[in-house]
């Protein structure tokens, strides 16, 4: 009786120690991966459980933000933007992952912080503390399908402008035969049509605000933008195209039915694995546009990230997730369940660059992912001075809100239920009233 109680003793004792994790992720193809790859996590460490909750992005966000404005603590980890990481570590609600490294030497020095890219890792700090660790970091670009440029004998130029970009879509486009010329971003969100748009705007001369926090939208440089914008979807789009975010686009692109697609450098690896593409081999990878303004905010820069909310009741669960999938050992074992170097998570280490595996597998397009990676400075992304930083969003918290209301009008002038000045005068409207509404107008 007495072997039985202890023997019932230590079987509870080891479900006592078990732990379950939330964690809340994008669909996007990495992430879904990273999903995939759990049970691999478990041979690590096998009193860990994990729950998945995917969701698409916009609302993916309000979940998160909500979740962690409130301190609910319904997520342990969750994927975080780099926009958010600094302006929600300001506010606490983001555990700070600095004592965590301190903590066990053994496993800072495997996961190695100094491998992470300098500027991904500066734009996951605030204070002088680490708040989320990437789990891959990109710019934008422009992809082409080669063999439907060879037989409209047009050429790709390695640094296009917009305008270029619009001439070379037009050669291209082919409705009758499922092709259209270019694939943009319509879907409405922050995140998701403004994310291409703003960098539009930079490259057409314009901004958000001037130094004294007054809107500088309803001005000739945004018109330009906007009708550059619609006009180029309408006439050589996909239909449809407000329903349209990165996934969608990725989908059409490798399917081989876009000329052109302006979008994340993480498309490259995505249209490298023969398991979800029909266009390996066949994309050609040039510098993002940059139009008649200035060449400045052309690329973004943005990485999506594992942090863990201040409210998570199983933190040092969750940050043993949060290193194994974000450390060598889980980007060689992608590559090695992929078959290919080419579909690693890319844009955060530097080892991932000076791998012969990488090289050899990314060759294409990896150079021009690094260089826009490090080039998208979020200091100087506009022709004109401004009050904040960023490139495809600006850093204050009400910017979530506004970027998604603009993007809003923006898919209404795409989808002709608006006209651009009237879009125009919205846009402006509602930058007003963010700006007044947030004390930022003296």
């Amino acid at each position: 009786m007495k072997r039985i109680l202890l023997l019932s003793l230590a079987l509870f004792g080891t479900a006592q120690a078990a732990s379950t994790i939330t964690i809340a992720t994008v669909n996007n193809p990495d992430m879904v991966t990273m999903q995939k790859l759990t049970p691999e996590f478990n041979k690590k460490y096998p009193d860990i459980n994990v729950k998945w909750v995917t969701l698409p992005e916009n609302e993916l966000r309000q979940k998160i933000t909500l979740d962690v404005a409130s301190g609910a603590g319904t997520f342990d980890l969750a994927t975080v933007g780099s926009y958010e990481v600094p302006i929600w570590a300001k506010n606490g609600w983001l555990d700070p992952l600095t004592p965590m490294f301190a903590k066990d030497p053994a496993l800072a020095k495997a996961y190695d912080l100094n491998d992470v890219l300098p500027t991904v890792r500066s734009a996951l700090s605030n204070g002088g503390q680490l708040y989320a660790v990437p789990f891959y970091a990109e710019s934008s670009m422009t992809y082409y399908n080669k063999d439907l440029f060879k037989a409209a004998n047009v050429t790709m130029p390695a640094a296009p402008t917009w305008q270029q970009i619009q001439t070379l879509a037009s050669k291209i486009h082919n409705p009758s035969k499922g092709v259209y010329g270019i694939c943009l971003r319509g879907l409405p969100g922050w995140g998701e049509n403004m994310g291409l748009f703003s960098t539009m705007v930079n490259t057409f001369g314009g901004r958000w605000y001037d130094m004294k926090w007054q809107p500088q939208i309803n001005t000739p440089a945004w018109k330009q933008a906007v009708t550059f914008y619609v006009d180029t979807l309408k006439k050589y789009g996909p239909p449809g195209a407000t329903s349209n975010g990165f996934t969608e686009n990725l989908t059409l692109m490798s399917q081989g039915k876009c000329g052109i697609w302006v979008d994340a450098t993480v498309g490259a690896g995505f249209l490298s694995d023969p398991a979800n593409s029909k266009v390996v081999g066949k994309v050609g990878f040039a510098k993002a546009p940059v139009g008649p303004g200035t060449p400045r905010g052309s690329n973004w820069f943005w990485s999506w990230n594992l942090a863990i909310p201040k409210s998570s009741k199983q933190a040092d669960s969750a940050f043993k997730f949060l290193t194994w999938a974000t450390s060598k050992d889980y980007i060689a074992l992608v590559a090695k369940t992929k078959g290919t170097w080419a579909s690693v998570p890319p844009g955060t280490r530097n080892s991932t660059y000076n791998n012969p595996q990488y090289k050899a597998a990314a060759g294409a397009f990896s150079s021009l992912v690094l260089s826009s990676i490090k080039s998208a400075d979020v200091t100087k992304a506009t022709k004109d001075p401004v009050p904040y930083t960023g490139i495809q969003y600006i850093s204050i918290p009400q910017f979530q809100a506004l970027g998604t209301q603009v993007g809003q009008y923006l898919a209404g002038a795409l989808s002709g239920q608006s006209t651009i000045d009237a879009t125009l005068k919205q846009m402006q409207d509602a930058a007003q009233k963010t700006a007044k509404d947030g004390g930022y107008q003296k």
